[in-house]
């Protein structure tokens, strides 16, 4: 198992598009890369049966996720071993366990795949992704993405990660006024302090639960602040909400003097594994084994409530080097391999709202592609 943890720090906004068109003048110089071949074939899976596919058009709140049997889509070894780099943000969030328990189990071994975690912010990656320096991102379809996509990045969002469980309080925080009530509070001309910025995917939920009280993205004043100053700000009137992330919100839980406004929808995921073009086109073999392997471990390991096995907890917390009474404090992430229908063009409406986006908006169809993952299944 090898896992680099090298962290580079992210570019300023104008250096980051600098960089982004950088790296679409550079690919259009490169050769063009091999168009796709015949139509995959794609066979029936054992211990994935109709369960393990859900419509993508439903987007209800408490729709099942996609599931297989434990230990399956089992492995099917490539001929040959390949060497994969995916690049991710961190390696001790929660949301990237299935990824660092793969590795520890050996799942991707199985496939025989030798995968390298490579820690690198989203703006650094994603020209390397598109030039093909590295071969998959844990991440999410942000501003940025998009955006490259728009400039010629050939890149697609391949798998989902998580959508939160029905428990869940991360989201929206208001500290409240006089006569105020979690039903009714006006958020326009409020303050809002946040350590992630307006082109995170964090922007559509947001603007989703900034309407639902009379404001909006365009609406309130962002105030960008560090992890460990959010909720300080929040609590010492230095903003008058906040996002809070897990475990934080745990702290003002309870408190009548805040309110929990809304979250990430239920049943979406907003992120997950992104692949440039040597999954997409050069080796997509080699995708659907790494597919295969991410969702086995998903099957095995999280397939539900996972932090009830206490034992698999303490493990887990370890792998992620947290602490096991934290990572405990909230409830377990609904993992979930697939992408719901909308979900891009969702994102690209808080995007434009938030002033972040560029272009057009992107069409779902050259934004996601479902077909390795559900080729991974055996769902036709």
């Amino acid at each position: 198992m090898r896992i680099r943890t090298t962290v580079r720090t992210t570019a300023l906004p104008l250096l980051m598009a600098g960089a982004l068109l950088a790296a679409g003048c550079a690919k259009e110089d490169d050769e063009a890369p091999p168009s796709p071949g015949k139509p995959r074939t794609v066979t029936s899976v054992s211990g994935c049966g109709k369960g393990s596919w859900t419509d993508p058009a439903d987007l209800t709140p408490d729709r099942a996720p996609a599931r297989c049997a434990p230990r399956t889509p089992a492995p099917r070894p490539l001929a040959k071993e390949r060497s994969l780099t995916i690049a991710t943000g961190t390696l001790s969030a929660e949301y990237v366990a299935p990824l660092q328990m793969a590795l520890e189990k050996g799942e991707f071994k199985k496939e025989g795949l030798n995968v390298d975690l490579k820690v690198l912010p989203t703006p650094d990656a994603l020209p390397l992704l598109a030039k093909g320096d590295i071969d998959a991102q844990w991440a999410a379809p942000e501003a940025a993405v998009m955006n490259g996509i728009t400039s010629g990045f050939d890149i697609k969002w391949t798998a989902g990660n998580f959508s939160p469980g029905p428990h869940s309080k991360s989201g929206l925080w208001v500290r409240l006024k006089k006569d105020e009530t979690a039903a009714h509070v006006p958020m326009a001309g409020r303050t809002l302090g946040t350590m992630i910025g307006k082109g995170s995917v964090i922007a559509y939920p947001m603007n989703r639960a900034l309407k639902q009280h009379g404001g909006g993205l365009d609406e309130i004043t962002f105030q960008q602040l560090g992890s460990a100053d959010v909720l300080t700000a929040l609590r010492n009137g230095g903003t008058d909400a906040a996002w809070l992330l897990d475990p934080v919100w745990r702290k003002v839980d309870g408190d009548k003097k805040y309110a929990f406004l809304g979250g990430q929808p239920r049943g979406e995921p907003l992120g997950g594994l992104l692949f440039g073009p040597n999954l997409l086109k050069k080796d997509p073999d080699a995708g659907v084994a790494l597919l295969r392997a991410y969702i086995r471990t998903v099957n095995t390991y999280f397939a539900g409530d996972y932090k009830a096995d206490q034992a698999f907890a303490r493990e887990l917390a370890e792998l992620l080097k947290t602490d096991e009474d934290v990572l405990r404090s909230t409830p377990s992430l609904r993992m979930d391999w697939e992408i719901r229908a909308g979900t891009t063009d969702r994102l690209q409406d808080a995007y434009r709202a938030a002033g972040v986006s560029e272009g057009a908006k992107v069409p779902e169809s050259k934004a996601v592609d479902r077909a390795l993952y559900e080729e991974a299944v055996g769902h036709k």
